[in-house]
Parts: C-alpha cells; structure tokens; sequence
C-alpha cells in the first residue's frame, strides 16, 4: 500500500503545492481544510484524475473535537498515518502589539499552536512503536518570521512560530527512540495568498529587495524541503529546522 500523508490547511498554497508534489511520489493523501471546500475539493478532483488515492476531509485544526473526527476519518480510509506535515496556520491584518486583542490572539495561537500540538499528538498514537505504529514523520511549518519577529505587522503570527519551532525540537526528542522523525520548515516570503490575508497583497514585491537571492519563493520551493524531509533521504534527519528563505 502507498505511504499515507495528511496535510492540514492543504486546499491553497503551500499545502495545496505539497499534495501535488506527494501525489507525483506515490503518497495516498488526506486533505484537510477549513473553509475553501471548493478549493480542496478541486485540488481532490485533480489529484484522483492522476490516479492518486485521496480524500478531503473539512476540520478546524484548533477545535480538538474536529481534530478527533479528521483522525478517524483518516483512520476509515486508510487505517495507516506515515507523514503529518502540519501546514494550517492564518495571519490577522497587520498591526502593532497595543492594536491586538484576546480574541486575536487566541485565533492565530489557536489555529497556528494549538492546532500543530493536537495533530502531532493524534500522529504520534498512530506512528509511534510505543503505541505499535510503524514509526514515521511530522513535517511542522514554521517560519522566518519566528526568527526575525515580524515587528509592526505579525508579532502574534511571529511569536507562535516560534512555539513550533520549539514543538519540533522537543518532540523530535521525544518519540526519536519510538521511529518517528520531526523536523520543521521556515518558510521566507512565498508567493502565497496569505499575504492578501494581512492586507497587503503586495508585500512581496515591497520586501523583495531585503532577500539576498532578490526574489520571494514558489510554493513549490518550499514543497520540495517538506517532501525530503518527510522522505527516506532525511533518515538521519531529526530536530532539524530547514530555512526556506532566499538567505533573508
């Protein structure tokens, strides 16, 4: 049987460039998305006409109630989990720090943090020798802004990345003994819809010029560091987080 990979926030982006990349290496797939069923279920459409076993399966990553349903839909259709690459995340609107409120600051913790930690951890029951898996990998999408902090604009958004920078190291620590591998990627500026999402679609174009290959990335770029890294090629590979980046 094909290994089975589930991408949380899979129908754009990123996510939506890893699955096709997956696809074309033989992985069964398990699509999560929220709210762009269309989307994802376009990219499902697409991904079955090449011969690929998939499914799409809608589940808010930070509510733990729909987290437990996508594990046992994942569970019905496959009965196996071989990669977690946990891709779902959101941004607010740019703001300064005294700009933010709770509920702010709960949405992109809940979805960006809270999210990663309850599906790492439905992974590591299914993967996990301790539990009588056959061991595996969690791929984590952090990012650059982890690193540099994002002032004036993402600092809440900065802030939980660097929470899952911390989950990869602590957790690739944990369950190495049990065959599971856990490893992130620090993606710089993507040419991804997100930065629509913050409100400034153009913010690429304006930052370009601070990335010294002078350019921002294909999300494709970046589905080719989570594909090694989910893969056999990376076998000595743990704890490890990858920057994506163009040098910024």
């Amino acid at each position: 049987m094909s290994k089975v990979m589930l991408i949380t926030g899979a129908s754009r982006g990123i996510g939506a460039a890893t699955a096709r990349l997956a696809a074309a290496q033989g992985y069964a797939l398990c699509l999560n998305y929220r709210e762009r069923r269309e989307a994802a279920e376009a990219l499902l459409r697409q991904l079955e006409a090449s011969g690929t076993e998939a499914i799409a399966v809608a589940a808010d990553v930070a509510d733990e109630e729909q987290v437990m349903r996508l594990f046992e839909r994942l569970d019905q259709a496959f009965g196996r989990l071989d990669v977690l690459v946990n891709n779902a995340g959101l941004l607010e609107p740019q703001a300064r720090l005294e700009q933010m409120d709770a509920a702010r600051l709960q949405r992109v913790f809940g979805a960006n943090v809270i999210g990663s930690f309850l599906c790492a951890r439905e992974a590591v029951k299914r993967m996990s020798t301790r539990h009588g898996g056959q061991g595996g990998a969690i791929v984590n999408l952090s990012s650059m802004a982890a690193r540099l902090g994002a002032p004036n604009e993402y600092i809440d958004y900065a802030a939980a990345k660097g929470a899952i920078d911390s989950l990869t190291i602590g957790l690739a620590k944990e369950v190495a003994a049990e065959g599971i591998r856990v490893n992130g990627v620090r993606p710089g500026l993507i040419h991804t819809d997100i930065h629509a999402s913050g409100g400034e679609p153009g913010r690429i174009e304006r930052l370009k010029s601070s990335v010294p290959l002078g350019r921002g990335g294909d999300p494709e770029e970046v589905a080719r560091a989570i594909l090694w890294l989910a893969g056999d090629e990376a076998s000595y590979t743990t704890g490890t987080l990858l920057d994506v980046s163009g040098g910024r």
